[in-house]
């Protein structure tokens, strides 16, 4: 599985949405996607990733888009 496919997996699991929601999906935009489900979210990307995010990249993600953003800065290719 590649990292893209991968990283919508997450989302999808975390919050039960489809690949089409994600292009636009941000922080609360659903009801899934607040603090609770954000910090599953971090812990399923760094499980996923095996990568450990710093305090400012976890509050700076905030969207699906600026999530790959904090990833490849992590050193994860898409």
């Amino acid at each position: 599985m590649k990292n893209k496919e991968k990283y919508q997996e997450v989302f999808k699991e975390t919050f039960g949405i489809s690949v089409n929601e994600l292009e636009n999906l941000q922080y609360q935009s659903i009801s899934s996607w607040d603090s609770v489900g954000h910090m599953n979210l971090i812990a399923s990307l760094e499980d996923t990733f095996d990568i450990m995010l710093e305090t400012d990249d976890i509050v700076d993600f905030n969207s699906y888009k600026k999530g790959i953003e904090i990833l490849k800065k992590n050193g994860i290719e898409f």
